[in-house]
């Protein structure tokens, strides 16, 4: 699939952190015509630059009920997620990957189409962490792979720096304080939400077959499904190459 020209977009989990400032690179994109905001809840218009903001198709869904949706009324070329929670925001362990998984798994389900060159990029971390939050993770980037999207990238961001969060756990407090300090010896300790955008929106835009050398982009594959992989090192030179 040659790069995305005057395309359209869905995005699932615009209400996070780094949704935020997907959706607004999104807006401002020249590369992407319309642009969908499906998700339990929507963004204030204007919250949102007043560039772009015509092209922003927003609807509240209920992910226990995807099929009131509307994912499938119109034939999105880009599905970008980057929907999830955290344990303690969820509930407990089964709440928290009820969202993380089967929300997410189930929405792109949804918003796939027959078209053989559909795209969908996803937000994750490192699928070999034994922690609840990154397993969840892993296991959800597996069952994308295995939809049959025509092309499924996959990001796995180290810490993410630049977030403003009511709630800051602990490990967090610590990491923002040390991890600025590693980050100049080594690209694979953090990044920034707007980097990470950036960057997202440019893979989305792209494909894997068009992407830069510099974003490292591997192919991964596992129980029969594979997707393109990009790591935190891949994405901030991806992000520098962006303009």
């Amino acid at each position: 699939m040659a790069a995305t020209v005057g395309k359209s977009a869905l995005l699932i989990g615009a209400t996070g952190q780094t949704g935020q400032q997907i959706l607004r690179d999104l807006l401002q994109s020249p590369d992407f015509a319309k642009v969908g905001e499906y998700g339990r809840r929507v963004t204030d218009k204007s919250a949102l630059p007043a560039s772009g903001i015509d092209k922003l198709v927003q609807r509240t869904i209920d992910f226990e009920n995807l099929e009131e949706a509307g994912l499938k009324e119109h034939k999105w070329d880009v599905v970008f997620i980057a929907l999830g929670t955290t344990k303690k925001v969820a509930g407990s362990a089964a709440a928290f990957e009820k969202i993380d998984r089967e929300y997410v798994v189930n929405a792109a389900r949804g918003a796939k189409s027959d078209a053989p060159d559909q795209r969908l990029v996803y937000v994750s971390v490192d699928a070999s962490s034994k922690f609840l939050y990154t397993r969840s993770k892993g296991l959800t980037e597996n069952a994308l792979a295995s939809l049959g999207y025509g092309d499924t990238i996959i990001f796995r961001p180290a810490f993410l720096a630049g977030t403003n969060r009511d709630s800051i756990r602990l490990g967090e407090s610590i990491a923002a304080l040390v991890l600025p300090i590693v980050s100049y010896f080594s690209n694979n300790a953090q990044i920034d939400i707007s980097t990470l955008a950036k960057s997202v929106v440019a893979a989305g835009k792209l494909g894997s077959a068009a992407l830069p050398a510099s974003a490292m982009a591997s192919q991964v594959g596992k129980n029969g499904a594979s997707f393109t992989l990009i790591n935190n090192k891949g994405a901030l030179a991806l992000a520098s190459e962006t303009k």
